[in-house]
């Protein structure tokens, strides 16, 4: 496996976007090639074995392009197929739940921890039981958002509608004290404005694309495989449909010039 290799990325969306953005900032160096299944988002809906069939699609495509590791974007296959993926590929799967459990932990104060997630990653369980990994005292208050992605994939990201969206699946955790709330899926930081303004001042939001970001930079540096130049890295957007909302969604998080969207068939 080559240190020169890109980084694999997918998320079932344009969600995943937050992912890249976060890894450009902190491995300038290192060349991406993000795929956003956009013709079957959104993921968070799907039974769990069409969640697996999408993904191990998603990866063989990646490793056909010869990355060096897949960073899996998405918080509903982060949850229900990374054992699943590890069998069938021979490089490195990072995920996005257990990077997200670790950040929560460390930034409670109290041990009260929220998770909007979709309904997928909630009915996984995935969450409670990374936490529980980390702390055997926190309390998790989890709560399906199954509105945000879709308002997201449609540009929809301020503005009263999701605004009342982000109202009602807060409430739970308002009610439960959280002191934290993960953000578990990538799409959700979207609408981070939003949810600042929704929840109280002490409480911190926790962003998974983020501490993913962080905890793939420190693996690839054990292991060796960081890309060893200084030059800006390069850039591959791929997707499995062209909806009129990416370029601009991309162009907004991203910044700076972009490549042409390619569209793949898997």
């Amino acid at each position: 496996m080559s240190h020169t290799g890109a980084l694999g990325v997918f998320d079932s969306g344009l969600g995943g976007l937050t992912v890249v953005r976060a890894l450009r900032a902190l491995l300038p160096s290192e060349r991406i090639v993000y795929l956003g299944d956009t013709a079957r988002v959104p993921y968070g809906t799907k039974g769990a074995a069409t969640v697996v069939k999408y993904a191990l699609g998603c990866t063989r495509h990646l490793v056909r392009r010869g990355v060096k590791t897949v960073v899996v974007a998405c918080n509903t296959v982060s949850a229900v197929a990374p054992d699943r993926l590890r069998v069938e590929f021979d490089l490195p799967i990072l995920g996005v739940i257990e990077p997200g459990a670790r950040a929560a932990v460390r930034a409670s104060r109290t041990g009260r921890i929220g998770v909007l997630a979709t309904a997928a990653t909630i009915a996984s369980g995935a969450y409670p039981r990374a936490i529980a990994q980390e702390s055997t005292r926190a309390e998790v208050t989890a709560m399906a958002a199954p509105l945000l992605v879709p308002l997201a994939e449609e540009g929809w990201i301020d503005g009263d509608v999701p605004r009342l969206a982000v109202r009602r699946y807060l409430g739970p955790l308002t009610r439960a004290a959280v002191d934290v709330v993960v953000l578990g899926c990538t799409h959700y930081p979207l609408f981070r404005p939003i949810l600042e303004s929704e929840v109280a001042r002490d409480v911190v939001l926790v962003d998974s694309a983020e501490a993913t970001a962080h905890e793939v930079r420190e693996f690839l540096i054990e292991r060796g495989l960081e890309h060893p130049g200084t030059a800006l890295g390069g850039l591959e957007l791929l997707v499995t449909d062209v909806p009129r909302t990416f370029e601009e969604m991309a162009r907004r998080f991203l910044g700076g010039e972009l490549p042409d969207v390619e569209q793949v068939d898997l």
